[in-house]
């Protein structure tokens, strides 16, 4: 593909929360992204209510069906860590396209520009929120349901003292650089899963950084040194690891006629060899690594991670990792870039994903991401408690809260779509055009 710098006004686009459906050939990656709203929905209200029936719960013990679920549904379907590797990765493949389809400065200057506003103003306004819900009034129903239930996987969300402490909160967010599990805003979200925002919003820019390098470099120069930059960044457990690898997928899908070559695979003398068993295998050995140490040996759980150097904590293997932080695991890696080579290559796939249901709902995934939570922790427990309380049984409790839940959090998502999260791509966008006059 032939890149021509050229300064002409950024392309009015058609108003989206993501950049990925500015090319309508990329709406799959909007569809991948819905398939992890169920799964992400998923997960938050079992860990509320079901604790024991979580990837990786504290909840080690409970009832029987619960343990059966964790060890043969959950590694796949509702696994906190496999979910965030998946929006980590996928999140870094979609940001770049714009610059990667149009490869100008403008392009470029707006998507850096635009980053901040547009993840800041969703953000503030549900975490205003939130803090507002749990520090003037009591949170002491939170702690009731969790000590009822037994639940020590989640916590009840801090309160904010002061202005101060809730400014210094949502102003961190946007500024940390490790030990995202620990900050306040994060503590102050229920469910804890505020941190990825800033996962998010960090890596854009070492995509933005490094994708500048796409027009003026040789594509096979520029996949060994992206390979050199990946291992790095794995060896030193850095986030990059994951977003260098989303670029550098995005990077061949556009510009290298991935889906051909991937199609056609490779010849060892004059025997053709599919590359679908290479992919197939990625999948399987993370699979196959997920079930070992979370469904047979979870006391091996986290030895992976003492592999890497320690670079925040040690100056040798990472020995002082903090466990209670987010980690960017092998075991997900494999599954996460496995999937994906399976969906860049075949159509099949591509337009199941891009079934309008799933579109739909990956457009709303930040909306529902920044809502969920808030829903469950209030009307969800609430409810609970009173059916508790009524003489219910914990299951049918969880149960009436599901059917409950789940279209509550379809509707306020739809709600803080239209009325917060499209409107801060627009304001993203106005503000661009405002600077530039």
């Amino acid at each position: 593909m032939k890149f021509q710098l050229s300064h002409t006004r950024f392309p009015n686009f058609p108003s989206s929360s993501s950049d990925s459906s500015r090319l309508p050939s990329q709406d799959y990656l909007i569809g991948l992204r819905g398939v992890f709203v169920i799964q992400s929905f998923l997960f938050v209200f079992f860990q509320t209510f079901l604790p024991a029936a979580v990837a990786d719960s504290k909840n080690t013990s409970g009832p029987l069906y619960q343990i059966i679920l964790r060890k043969v549904l959950s590694v796949l379907f509702w696994n906190e860590s496999l979910i965030y590797s998946f929006i980590i990765l996928l999140s870094a493949r979609t940001v770049c396209i714009p610059f990667l389809a149009n490869a100008n400065r403008s392009v470029c200057a707006s998507s850096i520009f635009r980053r901040g506003i547009r993840l800041w103003i969703p953000t503030f306004i549900i975490f205003s929120l939130s803090a507002a819900a749990f520090s003037t009034t009591s949170t002491q129903y939170i702690t009731d349901f969790l000590n009822t239930t037994g639940n020590i996987s989640t916590s009840s969300p801090i309160r904010m003292r002061n202005f101060l402490v809730y400014f210094n909160s949502l102003f961190d967010l946007f500024w940390l650089v490790n030990a995202y599990g620990s900050q306040a805003a994060n503590k102050a979200f229920p469910s804890g899963t505020l941190w990825i925002v800033s996962v998010l919003f960090q890596q854009s820019y070492t995509i933005y950084m490094t994708m500048v390098i796409v027009p003026y470099t040789r594509p096979s120069w520029r996949v060994k040194a992206l390979f050199i930059f990946i291992a790095t960044a794995w060896w030193v457990q850095s986030w990059a690891w994951y977003s260098v690898t989303g670029l550098l997928l995005a990077d061949v899908v556009l510009n290298m006629n991935f889906q051909f070559k991937s199609r056609s695979g490779f010849s060892i003398g004059k025997i053709g060899v599919p590359m679908w068993p290479f992919y197939s295998a990625l999948i399987l050995i993370g699979v196959l690594l997920q079930y070992l140490f979370i469904a047979w040996r979870p006391e091996y759980r986290d030895d992976e991670l003492k592999g890497h150097t320690g670079l925040y904590n040690s100056g040798s293997l990472n020995e002082g990792l903090d466990l209670d932080q987010p980690q960017a695991r092998d075991d997900n890696y494999l599954i996460v870039i496995g999937v994906l080579l399976f969906v860049e290559t075949y159509d099949g796939v591509q337009k199941v994903l891009r079934n309008r249901v799933l579109v739909e709902m990956g457009k709303r995934s930040f909306s529902t991401f920044l809502v969920q939570p808030l829903l469950v922790y209030t009307a969800g427990i609430k409810l609970y408690l009173y059916m508790h309380a009524s003489g219910s049984n914990h299951e049918v409790a969880t149960f009436i809260c599901f059917i409950v839940c789940l279209p509550l959090v379809a509707l306020l998502s739809e709600v803080c779509y239209r009325a917060v999260d499209v409107p801060s791509v627009a304001i993203a966008r106005e503000t661009w055009a405002w600077v530039r006059k």
